[in-house]
């Protein structure tokens, strides 16, 4: 097999190819799992200053050319007006039939170059449409640390965040670091090295992400260090990191809606069976009919005020039959304490056991899907599950019918995996139970959502 629509072909049942699929959830590379410990990290993020490394775990593309905006354009459902050089937005891109792909980071960083950081189904997007269609464009994939042998990437990327971020900011550059608005850029001097800055919020603080040439990885880095010093900053693990959304809202982990349709066959076609996409896994209670049951749409994702109907891309025509809903809303969940302590319990039994929750995240797949019920009926899915040592609270960023979204609404979340759980490695023997739910805001943090005044993840309902 070459590609991804002759694996789809071998295996028959798409649905229970990539529930059985031997990779593990997405793995956070380069740095230890834990700098202190991960209650201490996470602590950080919302009462001090913290400092992600996020120079590994994705992939960059680079993307120039005298049509790189109007390709951009095209392939996402976001607005391009307005959108000028030293400004970043989420992009996402849909299929014809109007599913989500994925999402990145779209930084524009000179006239006619951009760059994409994310997970690769949304690069593989692109880089399938400048191959095959005739686009005056040059792109060049930076890949992420796990898919290499040399260890090295062609920049570095940091981020400083927490409410002491602006104090380390003030400290590495000798003064007072300019108040941008959120998404927008400038270059600043650290060590001596020119460095791009973000205003961003990853962990639902105010803080910058800051990237540049590899070869000042070093010597930024350590400036950074030492400019937390005198405010305690905590270097966050990869343990740690990806419990950050948790907090801030952002789900992570879409499943790429290309499994299916005549429309999407050549790209199938084009993308190797070594592909992420046909090497995803899914893990959880759900178990859908179909592979198209897990296909999410922009509302789906909170991502309902990215689409602009005032360009011409790919998924616009669907996506307008979808616009007036109904819709899913984004929550998140705060499971009940003593239910997941029921669950903990169990491990201390030779009886049935639930299935494991690791801390700080208990994603065991790339693709988490767990079932959440009213009255024994799936109301909603479960996409990201975690510990929240700053909430004190087992949370998990769901999506639910919008008669059940209302804050205080009790629901309930199916743990575990079906008839003892599937092949994946990362699944042990176990029993579904269930788990009493609160639908709560999304972000969860309050002062993620004072704090994200301006972006789309106040824009949810809360």
């Amino acid at each position: 097999m070459s590609n991804l629509e002759q694996v789809i072909g071998e295996a028959g049942d798409i649905v229970a190819l990539l529930r059985n699929q031997q990779t593990g959830p997405n793995a956070y590379p380069g740095v230890p799992a834990e700098y202190s410990n991960w209650r201490e990290e996470q602590w950080a993020w919302q009462h001090g200053a913290v400092l992600f490394n996020q120079s590994y775990h994705m992939v960059d593309l680079a993307i120039e050319g005298p049509d790189a905006f109007a390709l951009l354009n095209y392939l996402g459902v976001n607005s391009f007006k307005g959108f000028t050089v030293d400004k970043a937005k989420q992009w996402v891109p849909v299929t014809p039939e109007g599913y989500v792909i994925g999402d990145g980071i779209l930084f524009y960083l000179a006239e006619n170059a951009f760059s994409l950081v994310g997970r690769a189904p949304c690069i593989e997007w692109i880089e399938y449409h400048v191959a095959t269609g005739k686009w005056d464009v040059t792109l060049d994939r930076d890949e992420r640390t796990a898919m290499r042998s040399d260890g090295k990437r062609k920049n570095y990327r940091f981020q400083v965040q927490g409410p002491d971020a602006f104090k380390v900011m003030n400290n590495a550059v000798g003064g007072e670091v300019p108040q941008l608005k959120f998404f927008n850029m400038t270059t600043l001097q650290i060590a001596g090295k020119n460095v791009r800055a973000l205003r961003h919020g990853m962990a639902g603080q105010p803080g910058y992400e800051l990237f540049g040439p590899w070869e000042d990885y070093q010597a930024v880095h350590s400036a950074l260090v030492e400019a937390g010093a005198p405010v305690g900053m905590k270097l966050v693990g990869g343990r740690t990191y990806s419990s950050n959304t948790l907090e801030s809202g952002w789900i992570p982990s879409p499943l790429p809606a290309v499994y299916t349709g005549e429309s999407l066959k050549a790209y199938r076609e084009w993308l190797p069976a070594t592909s992420y996409e046909a090497k995803a896994s899914i893990g959880g209670s759900f178990v859908g009919a179909s592979i198209e049951d897990y296909y999410l749409t922009p509302w789906d994702l909170g991502y309902g005020p990215f689409v602009k109907f005032d360009h011409d891309f790919i998924g616009r025509e669907a996506l307008e039959k979808k616009a007036e809903g109904p819709h899913r809303r984004k929550v998140t969940l705060a499971l009940d304490n003593e239910d997941v302590l029921r669950v903990m319990s169990s491990m201390f039994s030779k009886g049935d056991r639930a299935k494991f929750m690791e801390f700080p995240s208990a994603v065991y797949s790339m693709h988490p899907y767990d079932s959440v019920l009213v009255d024994g009926q799936t109301v909603g899915l479960s996409t990201w599950i975690g510990y929240s040592w700053n909430e004190g609270r087992m949370l998990t960023l769901a999506m639910v019918d919008e008669r059940y979204a209302e804050p205080g609404t009790e629901v309930t979340l199916l743990w575990g995996e079906p008839d003892s759980g599937t092949r994946k490695p990362t699944v042990e023997r176990h029993v579904q139970t269930e788990i009493k739910a609160t639908v709560s805001p999304v972000p969860y943090s309050e002062v993620a959502r004072d704090a994200y005044a301006e972006s789309w993840r106040t824009k949810q309902p809360a």
